[in-house]
């Protein structure tokens, strides 16, 4: 028998180290609307079998009907699993009528007649109320977890409990395995996280991983802290075409393949079409690349790439359109990671950084998963460039408060200059990790054909 109950969600699984704990006690916890039951009921749907059913107890916090009801609109939940497969049942007239002596013989007698796999019983810190005190509820807790383990099942507790309780209730010591459910306020947004509090013999990922609540039930995006693996690297050291053939001769005949590429500039300076000549370069190589793009939906993305004879309609482009309203850090990466591996695409431009971060929350976060980010990309050769606005418009003084500069690869430094009658633009090579590179900037147009570089400038001439 497997020792490990599935959830039906991977990600989630590999945050349980594989999945919860069979033939244990498992305790969700959290406060009214975290999902609590909706994630007991997607373990249901998902272990429940005729031979081994799981049975659903409500008690008193909430009534039968009502689980029921909002459980149809899920998509994993079987009307013809039923009587059958999952049965559901109340205990709230019994503890009303009998106390915790009467539960303790109903769910006896329940275990005896339907022989389930799983039980879930919901909620359980609501039996706190029928104990005359402290140690009649540890009595029966104790008798309870005592029938339960006499049993080949795995058992659900689910209740509102919060971290005061985790220290504190008795059930937290009995349960093998803990998942808290909460919400952390980010400015105007809320985030929904899951953390692994206790896992009895098993290691677990750390930290707290965000969630979303859906018809699906729970999505979980595992907290992204990739450590360096040295032995995963070690593609071939080949150079690529970034799309403009004046900036591949000024790094030896271009970037290498897997490398990370930072573009830093402010408004209007030619980021995103510096962007697009890069994917656009590998589809007409035969490569896949995918735009992860936030600055421009995708009517206003072909309106530019129409402006150099560039389409959307082609087999090579892979648009990932997100709007910046509610977005989710953790959930974008994965669905990057996701259509890069769909598609096979070696080459990603994310424009830009900026609408990242502001999603991020904190500074920490936001770089921990940048990082890992880049080292995903860059153990699978598929090579990355991301966009960065900078506040300055003239004389850039600094490229990133987040110190994205530092874990990119190559960075390249956009920015305007002032000039006789009018505005000059300036491309300069800051950084080329492994590569001779010149570091002089070069004047550049934007043309209908793109980007043109043109000669350097002059060493003496004011860049500012």
């Amino acid at each position: 028998m497997n020792d490990r109950l599935p959830s039906g969600s991977d990600r989630l699984d590999a945050v349980l180290g594989g999945g919860l704990p069979n033939n244990g006690i498992a305790l969700i916890c959290g406060l009214p609307g975290a999902g609590k039951t909706i994630l007991a009921q997607q373990y249901v749907f998902h272990n429940a079998t005729a031979d081994r059913p799981a049975l659903y107890l409500s008690t008193v916090s909430e009534p039968l009907d009502k689980i029921l009801r909002y459980g149809q609109s899920l998509d994993f939940f079987d009307p013809s699993a039923l009587g059958t497969r999952v049965i559901y049942d109340d205990l709230g007239q019994t503890l009303n009528d009998d106390g915790l002596v009467g539960a303790l013989e109903s769910v006896a007698e329940l275990l005896q007649r339907h022989r389930p796999g799983l039980i879930v019983i919901d909620s359980f810190l609501a039996l706190r109320t029928y104990a005359a005190d402290q140690e009649a509820f540890r009595s029966f807790l104790h008798e309870m977890a005592a029938r339960l383990s006499a049993w080949p099942l795995t058992t659900f507790w689910v209740g509102e409990y919060d971290s005061a309780d985790i220290a504190d209730a008795p059930e937290f010591a009995v349960a093998d395995a803990i998942v808290s459910l909460s919400t952390i306020r980010e400015a105007d947004r809320d985030r929904r996280v899951l953390s692994v509090v206790k896992l009895r013999g098993s290691a677990s990922l750390s930290g707290q991983h965000a969630y979303r609540l859906s018809a699906t039930g729970l999505d979980v995006f595992p907290r992204m802290a990739d450590p360096v693996e040295f032995d995963e690297y070690g593609g071939p050291q080949e150079r690529m075409s970034f799309g403009v053939s004046a900036l591949d001769a000024m790094v030896s005949d271009g970037f290498y393949r897997g490398s990370s590429t930072l573009m830093a500039g402010p408004s209007g300076i030619g980021k995103t079409l510096l962007a697009l000549h890069f994917i656009f370069e590998g589809a007409q190589n035969g490569e896949t690349g995918v735009i992860a793009t936030f600055q421009e939906n995708p009517t206003q993305l072909e309106r530019i790439l129409n402006g150099f004879s560039w389409s959307l309609d082609n087999p090579g482009i892979e648009l990932m359109y997100r709007t910046p309203v509610d977005l989710y850090l953790d959930e974008w990466v994965y669905d990057l990671l996701d259509t890069v591996d769909r598609t096979g695409a070696t080459r990603v431009a994310i424009d830009s950084l900026g609408d990242l971060r502001a999603s991020a929350g904190e500074e920490v976060r936001f770089r921990e998963y940048i990082y890992s980010l880049l080292q995903r990309l860059a153990r699978a050769n598929i090579s990355i460039v991301m966009t960065q606005e900078v506040p300055d418009l003239f004389g850039v003084t600094r490229l990133s408060e987040f110190g994205i500069s530092h874990l990119s690869d190559n960075v390249i430094l956009l920015q305007f200059l002032r000039g006789d009658s009018q505005l000059k633009r300036a491309l300069t090579i800051l950084k080329a990790r492994g590569s001779a590179h010149e570091p002089s900037p070069r004047q550049y147009e934007i043309t209908t054909k793109g980007i043109l570089l043109g000669d350097q400038f002059d060493p003496g001439q004011d860049l500012t």
